[in-house]
Parts: C-alpha cells; structure tokens; sequence
C-alpha cells in the first residue's frame, strides 16, 4: 500500500494539523504501531480515522515520537497533504 508518511515529536499541548486535497485516512501511530501499520502484520492502534474534510485536528495523547500516515485505502489516485504541529497555547 502507498502511504505518505511525517514523524515528529509531540504531546498533549500540541495540535497536529492535517490539510488535504481530498478525502483519505489519517492515522497517528506511536512507532510500534507505525511498524505494524507498514509491515500489515499484527495489530494496531491509532487516532485518526476517514477524514472527508480538511483541515484535520489530532492532539497526541502522550509526549513523545509520533509517526503520521494519509493513504486512500483501496481508493485510486494521489492525495497531497501538508502537516504541522502547533502548541494549543
């Protein structure tokens, strides 16, 4: 599967902003979850889900290393995104 694909450290007094030119899955993976998420074996857990509009809002629940993924699933085509991370305060 094809997947764009951002790392960055964040935590709860963070936002991570999603911008999108089409509707796609946005995951926020911890790394575990992210191998798993890429190698398709095993579970995983994330925050996110089908995003149908844009932009997208995902507060990290702990400190630390998050990895953030857009694919279109079984969808054909491309999909562009830009991602930043923003302090809530």
């Amino acid at each position: 599967m094809q997947f764009l694909h951002y790392n960055f450290y964040a935590g709860p007094d963070d936002v991570v902003l999603v911008r999108l030119d089409r509707s796609a899955n946005v995951r926020l993976l911890d790394d575990c979850a992210f191998q798993n998420y890429r190698t398709g074996s095993g579970s995983y857990r994330y925050f996110g889900g089908l995003a149908r509009s844009s932009p997208v809002r995902l507060t990290p629940p702990r400190y630390g290393h998050w990895n953030l993924t857009v694919d279109l699933g079984a969808q054909g085509g491309s999909v562009r995104a830009s991602v930043r991370v923003v302090p809530l305060n």
